[in-house]
């Protein structure tokens, strides 16, 4: 006997309806569904207790904060594409029942993909303040109403560079495709492992994105009249003030993704941005 749980977009009548179909298959089959209602990002990692597979239905923001509901429980996520774009999703809604019977059936598998860590900590101080984690990016964006934010980055310690940006984006290859695109950073393919800092409308002649290793710690510590806010896949989670630091490295659990096999990155890249060949 499975359990499985399943995680809606709310807002997505189509979604909240397929969930029940296969959820009371799934009962039918003599397994157990759960459901994260009414929205997965009001669930606690505890909810998961004791599940086999957390089912994401909605488009790539639904499945991020699926994903970060699971770090580190060990349960993996399916994503039922409800959106748009896709990148991270394995199944089509109408194909999603199928998809999980797979999964029962074992033939599937898992894909690990790098997550990033961040930690605030107060100037002075060595204890941090806030921590976070995320499995597209991290990013450091001017609050509202301001200027530029004016960011001292370092690299394993080693100052770097002062930026004055709308914005400062540190991504994982799977995030190269979101943000950090938008701001026509480079596109990497999800099976690598690194972070790459993208600035965002840069006031400054430098304006390239930095692809670093693994092991590289990046930080940055704000300068200036005001702070940044912090988002994190998406997802605003407050203010950095001026004089914190902000560090940012590979993160502790990888975000285990289920997979068939199926859904190549180069295939989906083509088709998301109708590429052909001349």
């Amino acid at each position: 006997m499975a359990r499985i749980g399943f995680a809606p977009h709310s807002e997505r009548p189509k979604a909240v309806r397929i969930a029940k179909s296969v959820g009371t298959w799934l009962v039918e089959q003599g397994h157990q569904a759960f459901f994260l209602e009414p929205r997965v990002d009001q669930a606690k990692p505890e909810d998961l207790a004791d599940l086999d597979l957390l089912v994401s239905l909605g488009g790539d923001g639904t499945m991020l904060r699926a994903v970060g509901l699971a770090l580190g429980t060990g349960v993996p996520v399916l994503g039922a594409n409800f959106g748009r774009f896709g990148y991270l999703t394995a199944a089509e809604p109408d194909g999603l029942q199928q998809a999980i019977q797979r999964f029962l059936d074992g033939d599937y598998h898992l894909e690990r993909r790098m997550t990033i860590d961040a930690v605030i900590v107060p100037d002075g101080t060595e204890a941090p303040r806030y921590r976070a984690s995320g499995l597209n990016d991290i990013v450091l964006a001017r609050p509202s109403g301001k200027h530029t934010i004016n960011a001292g980055l370092a690299i394993s310690g080693e100052r770097f560079l002062s930026y004055a940006a709308d914005s400062m984006i540190v991504s994982t290859a799977t995030g190269s495709t979101g943000y950090n695109l938008s701001a026509r950073g480079p596109i990497v393919s999800p099976k690598l492992r690194c972070l790459v800092v993208t600035p965002v409308s840069p006031h400054m002649l430098f304006d390239r994105s930095i692809v670093l290793d693994p092991s590289d710690e990046v930080s940055f510590r704000l300068q200036g009249p005001w702070g940044a806010d912090l988002i994190v896949d998406g997802a605003a989670c407050g203010l950095v003030d001026t004089g914190e630091q902000i560090i940012c490295r590979v993160g502790e659990n990888d975000a285990l993704l289920v997979d068939f096999g199926d859904r190549k990155f180069e295939k989906v890249l083509k088709s998301k941005f109708h590429l052909a060949d001349r």
